[in-house]
């Protein structure tokens, strides 16, 4: 698949083209001032307009920072693009969208189903603030049956799929993942150990004893049978269950017959986890196959989708999706936008199912086949079990809106009662909250966590490896990394406005933790940031409360059952986990590094090399030049670079 070139005119080679299309991007500004104004935006539109062919592709709106506002594409760029110099004709976010529009980015594509896969691609990379936006953005579990070991190992598997083998699902969650992957050691008897657990064991774990695997590992299982297991496992994680289900049901009468009631024993047992399975599916999806189901729900100009993922007949969970930016955007251009972002990610199926006809259907069909690699059917059910399945996930997605809502309701009234605890002018969008973890001053670490009205923000979590501070010093421990993370802001975003400045900084800490932030500051010129130090209260382990130090000196508490502590200690308690797995992290690295990881210029084969010849690092230290060329993969460049870097003096 390849994009065309523009029609090339005032053209600049665009460093941020996706690699896929191999694009060349024509871009087209008019200079304005960086203050949103409707004449300017028009005039840069109307610009791009006289030299934009009537041809297939996407166009990005930019403003004068060359931050990208949107991302659309069209059939005809001229036709399409035209429509933004009439202003008056438009709803009043996309006339907010064109006062703020300074230039603009075109690429010409084939077709319509192109410009739809590339318009998908750029929207998950620049996240415009004017395009819907799919918000859970983590990766799907599935389930990996490896085939890279003569014994298959069957495990939990998230993000590119380099590893050879099966993969099934996607999953809605790594729960129901691991749900499944319990019932099918059962089942299977499957191992779930890594490599280098096997290849050392000399007697059989305790999930033999369990009967939980088979035991290859210490041939309790030959490869003939082992083999066995590892097909009837993938014909049912295929949608065969009603096979597999024969098949033991023949084995456990024949184990009977034999009086081998032991055996028998066995198989009912795994049959009752095959059974256990069948049970936990929750909706019947027999005779569907392989299938998507998306239903809408919409309300007080909230929207909600729910997702249900069918794969072999079988329930693989659901999950409801609130994308964001959705205000003012029509429902149908709200699924088109939401599938094509969801299915950058996820693998089409054969079959998509929805609830409501999409213009776009077509074009949105040929683009989900284009990468799918296979037809994709695209419909909205009419009758049968594909409707009933239909009703029952437009009945989920009115309920977990109605959820969505309750608890946004409760977590509004929860923030305005902090912004009220804290002196705020209006409840707090984005939250910041700092925290500090090492050993003695080991491997010491900084996490901020963010948070706003609708949960913490995981894909803005920071964590900073402390460098030039003392760590055994939390007070300059605080001091480096408010330093390195709000220099970079004044930075990045010096006017302020694209959403990365907090509205309330939470610290762990007392009053010195909170001076140390507040000095930072004060020689960053910054002076409207909300600080407040979280310090454990006098009486915290028996009422489970906190002293809250503010920048004034005065110091606040909550009672103990107010909704407004317990969000605050959720906030804590999450900074606290991230914190102590960064921690973990880098101490885990640590352990085993090498000091020759120091030396500049070596990587892991050489390094490698010079253990294997010397046998340690304190060898290689001591090593003369004429003995570390002797080395096998050292040239006598890297020897000198060795030597130099042990014997500087």
């Amino acid at each position: 698949m390849r994009a065309q070139s523009a029609y090339m005119a005032g053209v600049t080679s665009d460093p941020n083209s996706p690699n896929r299309f191999n694009e060349e991007s024509a871009t087209y500004a008019v200079r304005g001032s960086e203050t949103p104004d409707l004449d300017a935006g028009v005039a840069a539109i109307r610009n791009v307009l006289k030299t934009l062919p009537v041809r297939p592709g996407v166009y990005r709106m930019q403003d004068a920072r060359g931050d990208v506002l949107y991302v659309g594409k069209a059939r005809a760029l001229k036709n399409r693009v035209a429509n933004y110099t009439q202003p008056a004709k438009l709803s009043n976010r996309l006339r907010r969208m064109i006062a703020q529009t300074r230039s603009m980015t075109v690429v010409t594509t084939n077709n319509e189903a192109e410009a739809l896969l590339l318009e998908a691609q750029l929207i998950k990379r620049f996240r415009p603030a004017y395009n819907v936006l799919l918000r859970d953005d983590k990766s799907f579990p599935y389930i990996l049956l490896r085939g890279d070991h003569a014994f298959p190992r069957v495990q939990l598997h998230r993000g590119a799929r380099r590893v050879k083998g099966d993969y099934f699902g996607p999953f809605a969650g790594a729960g129901q993942v691991r749900k499944t992957l319990n019932a099918l050691q059962k089942l299977f008897l499957l191992r779930s150990c890594t490599d280098g657990f096997f290849n050392t064991r000399d007697r059989p774990c305790l999930l033999y004893q369990i009967r939980r695997c088979s035991a290859p590992c210490v041939d309790r299982i030959d490869a003939a049978g082992y083999d066995e297991l590892v097909s009837d496992a993938r014909d049912f994680l295929s949608g065969k269950s009603t096979k597999v289900q024969a098949k033991l049901g023949e084995q456990m009468q024949a184990a009977s017959a034999n009086l081998d009631f032991e055996q028998a024993a066995v198989i009912r047992d795994r049959l009752k986890a095959l059974t256990f399975i069948q049970g936990s599916q929750a909706i019947n999806a027999e005779g569907v196959g392989d299938a998507d189901i998306f239903a809408l729900a919409c309300k007080q100009g909230v929207m909600g989708i729910q997702a249900f993922f069918i794969r072999g007949g079988q329930n693989w969970g659901h999950r409801a999706f609130f994308p964001a930016h959705t205000a003012e955007v029509p429902e149908d251009e709200v699924l088109s936008q939401f599938l094509m972002q969801f299915y950058e990610e996820v693998p089409p199926p054969r079959t998509v199912l929805i609830d409501r006809e999409l213009a776009e259907g077509p074009v949105l069909a040929e683009a989900l086949a284009e990468r799918a690699g296979f037809r994709v059917e695209l419909s909205r059910p009419q009758r049968g079990a594909r409707r009933k399945l239909m009703e029952q996930a437009q009945r989920n997605a009115v309920e977990a809106l109605d959820r969505r809502m309750a608890e946004s309701t409760t977590q509004a009234k929860i923030l305005r009662d902090i912004a009220d605890l804290f002196g705020l002018a209006e409840p707090p969008d984005r939250i910041e909250v700092y925290d500090n973890s090492h050993i003695q001053g080991t491997n010491a670490v900084g996490a901020m966590i963010v948070a706003g009205p609708e949960g913490f923000r995981k894909g803005q979590y920071r964590k900073f490896n402390i460098r030039s501070a003392a760590t055994d010093d939390d007070f300059a421990m605080m001091r480096e990394v408010f330093t390195r993370r709000f220099s970079r802001a004044q930075e990045e975003d010096p006017d302020r406005d694209k959403g990365v400045w907090p509205d309330l900084v939470l610290i762990d800490g007392g009053r010195g933790q909170l001076n140390s932030a507040r000095a930072v500051l004060e020689e960053l010129g910054i002076e409207d940031v909300c600080l407040v130090g979280v310090a454990k209260g006098p009486h915290h382990g028996r009422e489970g409360r906190e002293v809250f130090h503010l920048l004034d000196g005065s110091e606040r508490m909550l009672p103990v059952n107010a909704p407004a502590l317990f969000h605050i200690q959720r906030l804590r308690d999450e900074v606290h986990r991230f914190a102590i797995g960064a921690h973990r992290d880098k101490r885990a690295k640590a352990i085993t590094a090498s000091p020759l990881d120091e030396v500049p210029g070596i990587g892991p084969a050489r390094k490698k090399a010079l253990l294997m010849h010397f046998g340690t690092a304190r060898a290689v230290r001591g090593a003369s030049l004429e003995d570390l060329k002797k080395a096998p993969g050292v040239s006598a460049a890297v020897a000198q670079q060795v030597y130099d870097f042990y014997h500087a003096q």
